[in-house]
């Protein structure tokens, strides 16, 4: 049984509420680049619960604040095939995905969310999902968020940020910057995708930190693709050396609290660093809102929260990616939806933040799969013809 809200103009009063540029090599999976391996669950860690936000301390106080609640319209008024949506719904409801938000125009016009699933549960607005490496987005993000304000440079060394990487038997490591990690280019051995169990053995380790960097080097940094959630959890330390607090208190500073991102929760390591590779969890409304700022070039309702320079940065090729995955930028995967390019934050078990600019629109997806990338499917066969029909 699932619950299917789309939401229409007569009855909007009822508010029904995871660098570089140039030529690299890729390490694909072993099986042909189109899923990650599947983790078990990982161990229980601290989570960083919300707290009270703030507005960035350089905006205006006289500035009236954004109302930064989402409003609804049909899809029938932005042009969407609702009988499409229909059977989107209808195609949903035979699969493990938990809900499947569409915002068009900057407004919401569907939300499903699946109830009595086979375990019993139920979703509906407020359910805080896990969005697993859809994280990372997030962390890139908030290091574009650093960078705008002169905090660090994506080309630092991270020799400026991790003073054990001085220490003798790590001069390899000397080379690795800021935009490598970003890009998955950092040349730091990592065995994850198709079925590499180092995802588990980071989070099993007693220290995140030092396991990484343990790690041999297999390729000079910048030269070679390769999926590594080790390098992605070093930019938590890198925000907290450049910013001097968390990257999760500098995000609820300089993000979250703009956006009334007021559901994320963020868990940490043993040593209290942010789990930047994998650890976040809010609402998809939230998680939404990340993907519109980016739709947006930055701005959320007139405010310009990160640097439209940033976004395009992020949003354009800065490494080879994985075939049947996409290119990548920093953080956010690149490839085309049913002839529309688009760019796409991803996560283990189907978790989804899909923004296809062509089309203002963003779609976000929570899932509990086998098949990570069978959102992106029924995305294609269904989301995209039914907003694509106009253009």
């Amino acid at each position: 049984m699932r619950k299917t809200v789309i939401l229409t103009i007569c009855a909007a009063l009822i508010f029904a509420l995871g660098g570089c540029a140039g030529e690299q090599a890729v390490i694909e999976p072993e099986t042909g680049g189109s899923q990650p391996a599947i983790a078990a669950p990982e161990p229980a860690l601290p989570v960083q619960q919300p707290a009270a936000l703030q507005l960035d301390e350089d905006d205006d106080d006289d500035d009236p604040l954004p109302d930064n609640s989402w409003e609804f319209d049909s899809p029938e008024n932005r042009g969407v095939d609702s009988e499409m949506l229909a059977r989107f719904h209808e195609a949903l409801a035979g699969v493990d995905i938990r809900c499947a938000l569409i915002v068009k125009d900057g407004v919401i016009i569907s939300e499903y969310y699946k109830t009595n699933n086979d375990d019993g549960e139920s979703y509906d607005e407020n359910t805080v999902f896990r969005m697993a490496s859809v994280t990372k987005s997030v962390s890139g993000a908030v290091i574009g968020l650093a960078a705008d304000r002169g905090l660090l440079e994506v080309d630092a060394k991270l020799t400026e940020f991790y003073a054990e990487l001085a220490e003798p038997g790590q001069e390899d490591k000397g080379e690795i910057t800021v935009a490598h990690l970003l890009t998955h280019t950092s040349g730091i051995y990592w065995n994850e995708w198709a079925g590499g169990d180092y995802f588990m053995r980071l989070s099993r380790s007693e220290n995140w930190v030092d396991f990484v960097f343990s790690q041999h080097m297999s390729y000079a940094p910048g030269t070679v693709f390769n999926y590594t959630t080790g390098g992605s959890h070093l930019l938590g330390g890198v925000l907290r050396a450049a910013t001097g607090v968390s990257a999760f208190d500098f995000a609820k500073e300089h993000l979250f609290g703009p956006l009334g991102m007021d559901s994320v929760r963020w868990r940490t390591d043993p040593q209290g660093f942010t789990d930047a590779g994998n650890g976040i969890e809010m609402t998809a409304r939230d998680a939404a809102k990340l993907g519109q700022l980016y739709l947006d070039k930055g701005n959320w309702r007139g405010r310009q929260i990160i640097s439209e320079d940033w976004v395009e940065r992020s949003t354009s090729r800065q490494a080879a990616g994985s075939p049947g995955t996409g290119e990548h930028g920093y953080c956010w995967w690149l490839r085309d939806f049913g002839g529309y390019r688009g760019f796409y934050a991803m996560g283990h078990g189907g978790q989804y933040i899909i923004v296809v600019p062509e089309l203002n629109l963003v779609t976000v997806m929570a899932s509990r799969l086998s098949d990570t990338y069978l959102p992106q499917r029924i995305f294609t066969e269904y989301v995209i013809p039914a907003c694509g029909q106009g253009e």
